[in-house]
This record gives C-alpha cells, structure tokens and sequence, in this order.
C-alpha cells in the first residue's frame, strides 16, 4: 500500500483530470464505431480510474459517475 499526501488544490485538480478521463471514456463507450474487444479495455480502464475517483471525490459526485451494471456482471 502506498501513501500519498496532497493539499486541497492538488486534490481539485486530480478530481478534475479525473473527471475528464471518466467523461471522455463514457463518450467513447456509446460509439457504436468502436470494437467490443477496445470496449472491454476501455471498461477496465473505467473501473481503474473510477476507484481512483472514489478517493479522491465526493459521495456525490461519485454516485454521477458509477458504472452501469451490465447483464453479465
């Protein structure tokens, strides 16, 4: 396990990045253009950055950004 200490702008910014990373991967998974097999990558990376998000973010904002169940799972 690792430690990591950041004051409240550093915590903002890595929220936001994050946030971005989140929005653009779910814009992604909607187009129909992609391959399933680059989806199924694109979803691990989600969940990835998703538990990074929960560290960092509100309960909130977590709840806008948590994955979708899918049949499978």
């Amino acid at each position: 396990m690792l430690g990591l200490l950041i004051n409240e702008m550093e915590q903002k910014e890595i929220e936001y990045l994050l946030k971005r990373e989140l929005d653009e991967l779910l814009m992604d998974l909607d187009d129909h253009r992609i391959d399933h097999i680059v989806k199924h990558a694109m979803r691990e990376r989600y969940q990835l950055l998703f538990q990074l998000f929960r560290r960092v973010a509100s309960e909130q904002e977590c709840i806008k950004y948590m994955p979708k169940r899918s049949n499978n799972q």
